[in-house]
């Protein structure tokens, strides 16, 4: 059966989670009737988020329950080429998230900047170090934007969530207590730091007796009430312990449902469809025009959604594959290093340290939200001397504990008994007095790493799955320990009775949570020959479609990526709205 064509609208998003709530929201502005497809069900703070249902650990944290269906559509992965690529039956490495709001609804809520010296890696590296740096096989590369450029959409983006922390580089000035190494900023942030944990104390007074400089992780797990530009008002977080893996019942997590959403959705301008599984993004004849969109409603019937503009704002991993269904730019292929799309597939090089304390340290772990905490950033980027290394890339460190949650968090030493009333035993003694300490690494992109689809599988509607070729790089490892030993320092200078900790190891693995930080794939550029889509997020073979989230990055830095995700959506945005639209064409 035919699909049924709908009338054609202005633009069409295709995902409703962060990116799309903030273009649907830019372009309903400058009057674009658009219509915003969601593959998920529609949410709301009130009722999906409240509790005490909402604090379901088994149906949230151990069953996923509002993170993408594996049953319905998954993904395939090998560590290498000359293996066979399996489907991931249930997602533990990486949480993609489903329904309204997306990954935003269940993330934790960190909120960096990514430096300049990521953003120009390419640039930056030779400046310093050489061409020699740069081993064979790695994909380094600028991204065709900078931190100044950014600058006024990185604060845009902050003041529409609201996040909570302290600046460490006013307009040049370096502020003490803040985050010195960043690049300038024109403000503070909108809302103070959040409350310092007992072993985030610890930690800072133990970073900075080795000599470093530690700061408030920034947070949109908001410090206090705030009301952001576009008159929604965040409430202050009440340190539950349930923001990774779960929507805010308390209004008080930055998310599309509490910083826009609601606005979005008042527009005469918007319409929202959820349960709509996009097939493919349709083209002319000459296959440089996209038409619209094809896509799957709950019920199984076909649409056909006419559009003169698409934006594509879905999890990284999805941009990608629709792509490659759509047939919009070269794939890549790795044996001759020709084609785009899939190219440059990283992911997050994180590892970890635990810190035992006798009883009479208290860390009260159960008293958190997803992002306080105190991190030191001297290890990140290019902060530090990489010289006589042997490595690019860093990691920052800090005592930034999630959650205490009474499944999830039971820390015991090396030695323990892994069940039995002796491991019983060890978890009431260690629960109340361990603190962990996260090594969140960058990730470089490497040849031998890509995406694409997958000969054999496919998903409910009948397309192969996306296909997974990753594990860690030598790089990346040689990071890894560096940074991992400089945390076990740390860790010492804290005054934990023992201290066990291990750097990343290879080969990478799915069956354990190391980040949803999946990057690449689409990623951004001023060369065509090694991008998807250009600076503006524009796509160099059609025009008309936009490509916008962590996809875009050449390679992924050591920060969080959400607010460097925020702000190239917000610059992409005024590319479109002030330039595309009043001459709709190639940007750059």
């Amino acid at each position: 059966m035919a699909a049924t064509r709908l009338p054609e609208v202005d633009a069409v998003l295709l995902g409703v989670g962060l990116v799309g709530t903030m273009l649907g929201r830019e372009l309903t502005k400058a009057g674009l009737k658009v219509v915003g497809l969601e593959r998920g069900q529609p949410r709301a703070t009130v009722p999906d988020f409240q509790g005490p249902h909402m604090h379901d650990e088994l149906r949230y944290s151990v069953r996923k329950g509002i993170i993408q269906d594996t049953a319905r559509e998954t993904v395939t992965l090998r560590n290498s080429a000359s293996q066979t690529a399996l489907p991931v039956r249930r997602f533990e490495s990486f949480l993609p998230g489903t329904g309204v709001g997306g990954a935003a609804v269940h993330w934790n809520g960190q909120t960096y900047r990514f430096q300049d010296s990521d953003l120009r890696m390419r640039t930056r590296t030779i400046e310093r170090y050489g061409q020699k740096m740069i081993a064979p096989g790695m994909l380094v590369q600028d991204w065709g934007v900078s931190a100044a450029e950014l600058e006024p959409y990185f604060d845009r983006f902050e003041y529409l969530m609201g996040t909570s922390g302290k600046a460490g580089n006013l307009k040049g000035t370096k502020v003490a207590g803040g985050n010195t190494f960043e690049d300038p900023r024109s403000r503070e942030y909108p809302t103070p730091p959040q409350k310092e944990p007992y072993g985030s104390v610890l930690f800072r007074k133990a970073a900075a007796g080795l000599g470093y400089h530690p700061f408030p992780q920034p947070s949109c797990n908001l410090s206090s009430v705030y009301t952001n530009p576009e008159g929604m008002t965040l409430r202050t977080c009440m340190f539950c312990g349930f923001c990774e893996r779960y929507g805010c019942e308390h209004y008080a997590k930055s998310s599309p449902q509490t910083v826009l959403l609601p606005v979005l959705l008042q527009d005469k301008n918007f319409t929202l469809r959820t349960q709509c599984q996009v097939l493919r993004v349709n083209l002319d004849s000459d296959r440089k025009r996209a038409t619209g969109v094809t896509y799957v409603d709950g019920a199984g019937r076909e649409f056909e959604q006419p559009a003169k503009l698409v934006i594509v704002g879905m999890f990284a991993l999805n941009n990608v594959r629709l792509l490659l269904l759509s047939g919009i730019g070269q794939p890549y292929d790795p044996a001759s290093g020709k084609g785009v799309v899939g190219r440059s597939y990283a992911y997050q090089t994180t590892s970890g340290v635990q810190a035992f304390f006798d009883e009479k340290v208290n860390i009260n772990p159960f008293m958190r939200s997803g992002a306080c905490g105190t991190v030191i950033a001297d290890f990140v980027s290019d902060n530090f001397d990489h010289g006589p290394l042997g490595f690019l890339g860093g990691a920052y460190v800090g005592e930034v504990m999630s959650h205490g949650r009474p499944i999830e968090f039971h820390p015991t030493p090396p030695g323990t008994p892994s069940w039995g009333s002796a491991w019983k035993q060890a978890v009431v003694r260690h629960y109340n007095h361990t603190s962990n300490l996260n090594i969140h690494g960058s990730s470089l992109a490497v040849a031998s790493n890509y995406l694409d689809l997958d000969p054999t599988y496919k998903d409910a509607w009948g397309q192969p799955l996306l296909r997974i070729t990753f594990d860690f790089p030598v790089n990346d490892l040689r990071m890894s320990a560096y940074v991992t030993d400089k945390a076990m320092g740390i860790a010492r200078a804290m005054g934990a009775r023992q201290v066990t900790g291990a750097p990343r190891k290879s080969p990478y693995t799915v069956t354990q949570y190391q980040t949803t930080h999946n990057t690449g794939g689409t990623v951004m550029g001023t060369d065509r020959s090694t991008s998807v889509v250009n600076r503006y997020l524009q796509s160099w073979d059609v025009p008309n479609v936009f490509v916008i989230g962590a996809s875009n990055f050449p390679q992924n830095a050591s920060y969080n990526p959400t607010g460097t995700l925020g702000a190239l959506a917000y610059w992409s945005a005024d590319a479109i709205v002030d330039r595309y639209l009043k001459a709709p064409g190639l940007l750059a």
